[in-house]
């Protein structure tokens, strides 16, 4: 689809990206469709389930009711810019220890969620955690592996603070 308006660029995962694609586009389906990043899913379109969240300055935002254009100049970090499978982000890699996840399509949120969690406050209490992750919808049920996921990710985060000092 050709953009009615001028090409625009975005930095995503430390990457820019020049685009020409109409602005007022969700930046969900530029992520999946354009930049091929699917770590985003699309859930409910209406920014409520939590399945699009990426980070956008490092807090979290709901990609499916971003315009992309509205993104412009800001450093935007999908599931794919965490880590990768040798070398996991360490709220990822609580997330596979833990078994967190049954059907996996709420994992992006969830993961994302954890990591602007942990990015504001590294030793939440579970009701940080739980407030911080209402918002994200998991209808299979691992509720419980979820919250052991954050808690492992937290105690990750704490060895890798005692190793840098």
């Amino acid at each position: 689809m050709k953009a009615s308006s001028p090409p625009f660029s975005l930095l995503v995962n430390g990457e820019r990206h020049c685009l020409d694609v109409p602005h007022e586009a969700p930046l969900l389906y530029v992520l999946r469709n354009d930049l091929g990043l699917n770590g985003p899913k699309y859930g409910c379109g209406l920014g409520q389930c939590g399945a699009c969240t990426v980070l956008m300055d490092d807090k979290c935002a709901r990609s499916c009711v971003i315009p992309a254009g509205g993104a412009a100049g800001r450093a935007i970090t999908t599931l794919e810019g965490l880590g990768t499978r040798t070398h996991p982000h360490f709220v990822q890699q609580a997330f596979i220890e833990r078994q967190a996840a049954q059907c996996g399509y709420c994992l992006n949120g969830m993961i994302m969620a954890t990591v602007g969690l942990l990015q504001k406050n590294p030793h939440p209490t579970d009701s940080e955690i739980i407030d911080a992750l209402a918002h994200n919808l998991c209808r299979c049920g691992t509720h419980i592996e979820i919250l052991e996921a954050v808690h492992r990710a937290v105690e990750l985060l704490a060895a890798r603070n005692e190793e840098s000092t």
